[in-house]
């Protein structure tokens, strides 16, 4: 088989630009264009799911499917947020997200409403478990 690659320059404003563009790809000329004769090999490791505990989480996440990648993204959003707040350490973030995966009910072929469900309960979870809040 073979494989195909979007290769740039580190920078997010082109897989920005082409989310908010699809299905076209828009030409941005602000953006420098790979110079392949500086590019000498490319290296391609595992990553280490140790040093980086959500990576692991999305990862299984994806593989378990149904409701727990919403679950994942909602439970992400925030924790990150409360990190930004200085509400929690960096290194609580990871398992925040590993308890309300853990203490979710999934549901394997979920519909829109319930998709979005799991999100919001996500959200709501992590508020609880970072800071006791339970809902009225």
């Amino acid at each position: 088989g073979s494989t195909k690659a979007q290769l740039s320059y580190p920078d997010m404003r082109l897989p920005i630009q082409y989310a908010l563009s699809y299905p076209e790809r828009l030409p941005n000329p602000q953006l420098p264009r790979l110079n392949w004769s500086h590019i000498n090999n490319l290296t391609f490791e595992p990553p280490d799911l140790d040093t980086f505990p959500c990576l692991k989480l999305a990862i299984e996440a994806g593989k378990k499917g149904g409701t727990y990648p919403a679950v994942l993204c909602g439970a992400d959003e925030v924790a990150v947020e409360l990190f930004l707040s200085q509400r929690i350490k960096f290194i609580e973030i990871a398992n925040l997200i590993k308890q309300a995966l853990e203490q979710h009910q999934a549901i394997t072929h979920p519909s829109l409403e319930e998709i979005l469900a799991a999100d919001a309960w996500a959200r709501q979870k992590i508020l609880e478990l970072a800071t006791g809040d339970k809902p009225c």
